[in-house]
């Protein structure tokens, strides 16, 4: 990202520095605590492991992004539900979190891996369907005024980005 080797001859006024992978389990785990959820330990380890299996199991693109970054928005928005509904079941919170953030950016040949591994991460856990009874007549009204056509992949594009800006910008 715009980096280029430096001259021999200004590497030589560098001391060369260490540095290590962070623990991205811990860091889930105390970011969870820190927001109320009593189960932080084993939500961050399945965080840490969807994200390993996705990147081993999805295609490679270059949008997608397994690291610290898309750790920290599965935290803020699991945050951010827990603050909304704090007598949810913590599971759901956390699915919902990382559904809501991950689900957008794959592709459609993607998905059907990326809903078999958070199943198997999450077993018996179901989410709730979400009230957008507004927002689809809202929808429906707008679009046929411009005369646009409601295909399901539209609309579904149009729910993720009003749920992805939810989980972004609040």
């Amino acid at each position: 990202a715009g980096r280029s080797e430096l001259p021999d001859n200004l590497k030589v006024l560098f001391r060369t520095v260490a540095m290590m992978v962070p623990d991205y389990g811990l860091i889930g785990e105390i970011v969870l605590y820190s927001v109320g959820f009593v189960q932080a330990r084993a939500l961050s380890t399945k965080i840490v492991a969807t994200y390993k299996l996705c990147s081993e199991q999805l295609s490679s693109q270059k949008h997608y992004d397994y690291g610290m970054r898309a750790v920290k928005s599965v935290l803020t928005a699991a945050g951010n539900l827990k603050l909304q509904y704090p007598e949810e079941d913590e599971s759901i919170l956390l699915l919902r979190a990382i559904r809501d953030v991950n689900l957008p950016k794959f592709l459609a040949q993607d998905l059907p891996l990326f809903q078999g591994i958070i199943s198997d991460l999450f077993p018996g856990v179901e989410l709730p369907a979400p009230d957008y009874e507004v927002l689809n007549k809202a929808l429906f009204t707008v679009m046929e005024r411009m005369n646009l056509q409601n295909t399901p992949f539209f609309h579904s594009k149009i729910i993720q980005i009003y749920e992805m800006m939810l989980v972004r910008h609040g």
